[in-house]
């Protein structure tokens, strides 16, 4: 770390001077622009300015891979914050160039814009500048959360189509989380913080620590939806009406949680975490009431929506934490 001492010129005016081993490395010379962006904690940061910026460029050897293999090499360069991905391979399969344009289509921001048998280029044209993440986080929670009511309402009704387009939902809240970890792992790296105007470096990283746990909500809907396809009677209306409120009060925990981490409200945030805790009696009296159904596929079928239920409420706890780290930070 080094230091430098402010001085006055021209009666009104504060300068310091630049360390040159950073100018050098950044490439400032005599004439050049830095911008110079105010942060909510006082810091300042200071950014140069390049006409042209380096294109930031990977190279993928798919030789061998396919499946879930390219998918995580696809998803890995993605998150590495390249502007370029160039898949290669002495011949690149037409299963590949498959799973390489649905990967395209699950991102935010890749396009593909050259294809050839030996090689697909795809480029990144996503403005990072434009993104707010307090905006990707909020749309994250409002899909998760209809799918979390339309999947209780797909099991009730036995609703195959809803329950399909509960199951598709999901991929819009997985882009957006990508998308929220890419920006992440950059400004880790030094980039500038896209939203710096309204969001400090810790409400990002603690926006960053709640998109999981509403991923992972995403997840339960899609789950407990997926049961639709399993059930071939619909549940008893006791039953039914015990899922339902249970799921009603884990579905109220996470969006009071969330409301909690906007607004840094550690009171609501207490009181979210205290709902969970209570929600336990409610759940083992849920499962009790399953464990007495005839059908044993009907049993381990609505077992598996009462964990995601469960579950779903363990999550809103965890974001209702990570709102009170939050509002703390904000104070100091």
């Amino acid at each position: 770390m080094e230091t430098r001492k402010v001085q006055q010129t021209g009666g009104s005016t504060y300068i310091i001077s630049l360390p040159k081993t950073w100018a050098d490395k950044v490439g400032i010379k005599t004439g050049s622009r830095v911008s110079l962006l105010p942060q909510p904690d006082g810091k300042l940061v200071l950014d140069p300015i390049h006409d042209a910026p380096p294109v930031r460029k990977i190279q993928i050897d798919v030789t061998g891979r396919m499946g879930d293999a390219l998918i995580r090499d696809m998803i890995a360069a993605y998150l590495a914050g390249s502007d370029i991905i160039e898949v290669k391979a002495d011949r690149i399969l037409a299963e590949q160039k498959n799973v390489i344009r649905s990967m395209c289509y699950k991102l935010i921001g890749p396009e593909i814009i050259e294809e050839t048998a030996k090689k697909v280029v795809i480029q990144d044209l996503l403005n990072p500048d434009e993104i707010s993440i307090k905006k990707s986080v909020r749309r994250m929670y409002l899909i998760s959360n209809s799918m979390h009511m339309d999947a209780i309402k797909a099991i009730k009704t036995l609703d195959t189509d809803l329950a399909l387009d509960v199951d598709q939902r999901d991929d819009d809240v997985d882009r957006l989380f990508l998308l929220i970890a890419k920006q992440f792992r950059s400004i880790l790296r030094g980039a500038r913080l896209p939203d710096a105007a309204e969001t400090s470096i810790d409400e990002y990283h603690d926006l960053r620590m709640a998109a999981g746990p509403i991923e992972r909500i995403a997840d339960h809907a899609r789950k407990i939806a997926k049961i639709t396809m399993m059930l071939d009677a619909p549940i008893p209306d006791d039953i039914m009406e015990m899922i339902e409120m249970t799921s009603e009060i884990s579905r109220k925990v996470v969006e009071d949680a969330i409301d909690a981490l906007y607004n840094f409200d550690v009171e609501l945030a207490n009181q979210v975490i205290d709902r969970v805790t209570r929600m336990s009696p409610l759940i083992n009296k849920l499962n009790e009431s399953i464990l007495k159904i005839n059908s044993y596929g009907s049993v381990v079928a609505l077992g598996t929506v009462v964990d995601s239920i469960d579950r779903t409420g363990d999550y809103g706890s965890n974001i209702a934490e990570i709102a009170i780290n939050c509002a703390m930070s904000r104070v100091l």
